[in-house]
This record gives structure tokens, C-alpha cells and sequence, in this order.
């Protein structure tokens, strides 16, 4: 079959399953164009407002599905706008194809319009990085990336010159084997088994630390922590993947993106099963802590925190060794005061939400999302406070998920990742939820949700401030200094971009644009939706440094940290003990 070389590579990517793609055309990719719209039946365009969205759109779209997200950028700023969104993919390990495009060959290297040699731009960023140099290697050259991105789970780039993907070439499907492989197992010795379970019996206060690499694996996680009475935590971009956010013995993450209860049963902790994670606060936790070290990647283990036990292991394969010992742990004053310490937790953030007298708080936008949201909903999360409220406060549980940009961490995620999930999952409800600093950097894309008939639901909490930012400067400088942002009316930029809009303020009219939000869902409606909540700016409180604990600090110390974060009705956990014994 002659073919461009172009629908070579679209044909390619069909037999991994891949359907859509996201991008922005340019001159340097003509020939990219021309395919798509020769294989507009089997490969749809996403066309986004920025290169760096679409980028971001497409490790979204992986995060949410597991299955590999494509973007593609014209040569010159078309390939360096898509940066952020790679080192998204690279610092989350999370597979991704990025085709880059580049003029036609022929003028390389003569100081041509535009010209950009981009093998060394990406060098830091890609697991692979390759320019093609004949078209047709182009089709080998994609499964070559694919395949790799899959095993060292990474952003794969390929660089095309526009001349090669117009040019006809003799295609024939390559012969593959297109099946992702099954996680490395490895043998857990029966006597480093039995020492860890000994170990969680003997100690006071085990912990249970699980983070994505647990996500397949929430059921066992659940049963080892009921099975052995053990308090668990995750990391952030964890929340609701490992463990559901409504058990018992569900604390919270540890950290600032995290919880009270979270941050205080690790400064009691004696021992902690650290689970398929790499999580880098780790650093922070009391040093004295043992620590049983799992991780499916050698070069993982002992990397944030040291190792007393280190076990080389998938994080599903532990956890069955745990259990199949049949010993158990008996329940403790230690889980039944973290589990109560949980409970005063979740009861004063709603009562914080409960209270707009001084403005709407945006606790309690979250709580309504909470009650709203479909039990298989997917959230798009932006990066600042906005990421604070929602991990603390989104059910996450059944089958709802969420993702984030966990360790880049780059504002302007929420939108794009919200429109990843309304493309990759059209049949589920999907949130953005961003602040008005994250919103800002990629709101053109409401325009992209709007083209393609997607009634995402996003939410922007304005609070006229880079507020994460905002609480690092009050605690390190005399006083806070370019991180007030200017306000606009958000909701009105949405209607200007074809969204349904609605501004709220205060609990009443929240409550009114839910309710009319419903009624859209259930008409059918393909508009996104945006609903503006202007929220009263309170830094929230800090859960990193939880200064509460009568054994560690003075009750002047205590006094001013609650007026601090206006917190009330919340003993410590150690008080909580002490009641107890």
C-alpha cells in the first residue's frame, strides 16, 4: 500500500489503540494535517489554543486512562511551548508521545525562518528522543517510542520533517507485539515476610503509606490495613487511587497537601510501610521512624528516606504475602484516637464551609462538588490552594478519580486535564477545578471544550491571589510581595468563549447553580459549564507544621497557631490519647 508517510504513522498509532490526538497545525506540519484529514475516521483531532495544553492534555488523558496520550507541535515555539507539559510527563512517570514537527529537511541548518534544532532542547526531558531521517522509518520510528515510553514510563519524542511525512512510502503494517507487559514479579523471601509482620505486631503505633504504585491494588491495600489495624496515609497525587477516602482508617495525605490527623499519627509513628511510592516529604518525617521501604524499582529504594527494611517488590504481590501469613493485629488506643482525630477533622471543615458571613469559603464549594458529584466522576485538578481544598475535601471513592501535576507541578493543569477527561471518558461527569492564578494560564481552552461539544464542569475558586505562594512568603519574608493578582469576571470570559456561566458568592447562590447545572445535565446539555465562585481569601491552614501538641510546644505557642488558621473544637491527637489511657 503507498501511503504518505503521515498516515503511515496514524495507522500506527490505531493498532496501540490510540484515537486522538491534540495540537495546534503549523507550516512544518502540512503533511501531519493532510493525514489527519485523510484518516478522520479513525484518528480524531483535538484542536487546543496552546501547544503546552495539549501537552497536557495528553499526560492527563494517560493519568486518567493508563493508555498513551499524543500531542504534536509545529518546529520552532510550537515544540517549546510543549515543554511543561513534557516534564509533566516525565517528573509523573507517565507515558506520553510527543511528534514534533520540523520544515522540510532541505533547509535545515541555513538559518531558515523558525529553524530550531530541538534534539537538544528535549535532551534533559524524553526517555526518547530521535529525529527521523528518511520517511520510511517514520512508522518504526513511532512503535520504536511507544514502546519505550510504555516500559520506562516517560515523555517519547519524535522529530519529523515536514518533506518526509508528505512523501509516499510502501507501508504494510509492522508486525508487533502490541500487548503491554505484565508488572516484573518478584519473589519476597518468607522469612523477610514474617520479620515485617512481627515487626507491625511488636510496634505501638504501625502507619500504612501508600502511593500510586498501590492504585491497582485498593482492595488489598484495604484488607491489610483492616487485617492489621493499621492508620493509613497516601500522597497526595494518591488520594482516592490507593485507598478510599471514606474509610475509617483513612487519614489523609501527609504534607501541606494534607491533613491534620495525617501530619500528627506520624509524629507518633514507630514503624511505616512505605508502599509504591517515592514520595520526597518523606525527608520530613521524625527521623527515628523505622521504615519498611517498598518499591518495584531498585534505584527507588532508600531514595527519600531510609530503609530498615528494603523490599523489592510490586506493591500488590506485598501485600498478598502479608496476608497470606494469616496473622493479625488487634486494634489499639493509637488507631481508635486517629480515627476520632479524623472525624473533629472533617466536621471543622465543614463547619468552616457552614460560615459565609465573610464571604463565601471555599470549603464549601468543595463539599457541594462532593455531594454532586456522579460516584464515577473524574476531577482535573489545577495546581495552588485550589489542590489543597480538593484532596481534603473530593469524595474520591467507588470508582471517582483524580489527577493532578504531582511533582512539576505546574499551574494551568486543571483545564486541559479536564478536557482529557471528557475526551478519553466522554460518558462520565468530569470537573476542572482551578484557582483564578492556574484558570488564567489556560482558560483559552474553555474555547476547545466548546468546539468539540464537552460539558466539562469547571471550577474556578478566585481569591485574587497566588495564594500558595502567598503562605511560603508569610512564613519566610517580613511580608508578602507580588502574589496579588488582578481580578476579573471570570464567568463572563466563559460565556465569551461559549460556556454556560455562573458567578456565586455566598452559600444561597451555590446552591442555585447546582441545582441549575443538574437541570443541564439531565436536558443533555454539550456546553461546558463554568461556575465562577468568588471565595473570601483565608490562608489555609499549613499541615505540614501542626503546632497543636501540648508535649511539644507552649499553650501561647498553641494559642497563636489556632488564631493563625482559626481553628476550634480540634484537640490534639496526643490529648486524644491521653483521654484514652
Amino acid at each position: 500500500m503507498k501511503i504518505t508517510a503521515a498516515q503511515a504513522l496514524i495507522k500506527e498509532l490505531n493498532l496501540w489503540g490510540i484515537d486522538h490526538m491534540y495540537g495546534i497545525p503549523g507550516s512544518s506540519l502540512n503533511g501531519m494535517m493532510e493525514a489527519l484529514e485523510k484518516e478522520q475516521a479513525n484518528m480524531k483531532y483535538i484542536q487546543v489554543r496552546q501547544e503546552g495544553a495539549g501537552a497536557m492534555a495528553a499526560t492527563a488523558g494517560t493519568k486518567f486512562t493508563g493508555k498513551i496520550g499524543v500531542a504534536f507541535g509545529s518546529g520552532g515555539p510550537g515544540a517549546s511551548n510543549m515543554i511543561n507539559g513534557l516534564y509533566d510527563a516525565k517528573l509523573d512517570r507517565v507515558p506520553m508521545l510527543a511528534l514534533v514537527a520540523q520544515g522540510a529537511s532541505s533547509i535545515q541548518n541555513t538559518h531558515f525562518f523558525q529553524e530550531t534544532e530541538v534534539l537538544p532542547l528535549y535532551e534533559n526531558v524524553g526517555v526518547y528522543n530521535r529525529k527521523a531521517t528518511n520517511p520510511e522509518q517514520i512508522p518504526y520510528i513511532v512503535n520504536d517510542a511507544i514502546r519505550t515510553a510504555y516500559e520506562l514510563k516517560g515523555p517519547a519524542i519524535v522529530i519529523l520533517h515536514n518533506d518526509y511525512m508528505e512523501t509516499e512510502i510502501d507501508y504494510e503494517p509492522l508486525v508487533l507485539d502490541r500487548s503491554l507487559p505484565e508488572p516484573f514479579k518478584y519473589n519476597i523471601p518468607e522469612e523477610k515476610t514474617n520479620d515485617i509482620v512481627q515487626k507491625i505486631k511488636n510496634a505501638e503505633n504501625p502507619v500504612l503509606y501508600v502511593g500510586k504504585g498501590a492504585g491497582d491494588y485498593r482492595d488489598l491495600a484495604v484488607e491489610v490495613a483492616e487485617r492489621f489495624n493499621l492508620p493509613v496515609l497516601t500522597s497526595a497525587p494518591s488520594v482516592g487511587l490507593s485507598f478510599p477516602s471514606d474509610h475509617p482508617h483513612y487519614m489523609g495525605a501527609f504534607g501541606r497537601l494534607g491533613t491534620k490527623p495525617a501530619y500528627e499519627i506520624m509524629q507518633k509513628a514507630d514503624l511505616v510501610l512505605f508502599v509504591g511510592t517515592n514520595f520526597p516529604f518523606a525527608r520530613f518525617w521524625p527521623q527515628d521512624i523505622e521504615v519498611v521501604y517498598v518499591n518495584n524499582t531498585f534505584k527507588d529504594l532508600g531514595r527519600q528516606i531510609h530503609a530498615d527494611i528494603a523490599v523489592l517488590a510490586d506493591a500488590g504481590d506485598f501485600f498478598k504475602a502479608l496476608l497470606a501469613t494469616g496473622e493479625t493485629r488487634e486494634a489499639t488506643n493509637y488507631l481508635t484516637a486517629a480515627k476520632t482525630n479524623k472525624v473533629n477533622w472533617d466536621n471543622w471543615l465543614r463547619k468552616i464551609a457552614a460560615d459565609d458571613s465573610n464571604g463565601l469559603a471555599p470549603e464549601a464549594v468543595l463539599l457541594k462538588i462532593r455531594e454532586f458529584a456522579d460516584k464515577d466522576a473524574l476531577f482535573g485538578l489545577d495546581v495552588g490552594n485550589n489542590t489543597m481544598h480538593s484532596v481534603r475535601l473530593l469524595p474520591l471513592n467507588d470508582n471517582q478519580k483524580m489527577v493532578l501535576s504531582g511533582w512539576f507541578a505546574t499551574l494551568g493543569y486543571g483545564v486541559p486535564a479536564g478536557l482529557a477527561g471528557k475526551v478519553s471518558e466522554p460518558d462520565k461527569q468530569v470537573f476542572s477545578i482551578s484557582g483564578d492564578g492556574g484558570y488564567t494560564m489556560n482558560m483559552q481552552d474553555i474555547l476547545t471544550m466548546t468546539r468539540y461539544e464537552l460539558p466539562v464542569i469547571n471550577v474556578v475558586l478566585t481569591n485574587q491571589s497566588f495564594g500558595f505562594i502567598e503562605h511560603s512568603q508569610i512564613l519566610n519574608l517580613e511580608k508578602p510581595f507580588g502574589v496579588d493578582i488582578s481580578d476579573g469576571d471570570w464567568a463572563k470570559s466563559g460565556e465569551a468563549m461559549g460556556a454556560i456561566a455562573f458567578q456565586v458568592r455566598n452559600l444561597k447562590e451555590l446552591e442555585d447553580a447546582f441545582e441549575s447545572i443538574k437541570q443541564l445535565q439531565e436536558q443533555g446539555n454539550k456546553r461546558p459549564i463554568l461556575l465562577e465562585a468568588k471565595t473570601r481569601y483565608f490562608d489555609p491552614v499549613d499541615t505540614s507544621d501542626m503546632r497543636l501538641d501540648p508535649d511539644l510546644y507552649s499553650e501561647e505557642e498553641i494559642e497563636a497557631f489556632k488564631k493563625q488558621y482559626n481553628i476550634f473544637d480540634m484537640p490534639s491527637y496526643t490529648e486524644l490519647l491521653k483521654e484514652l489511657y
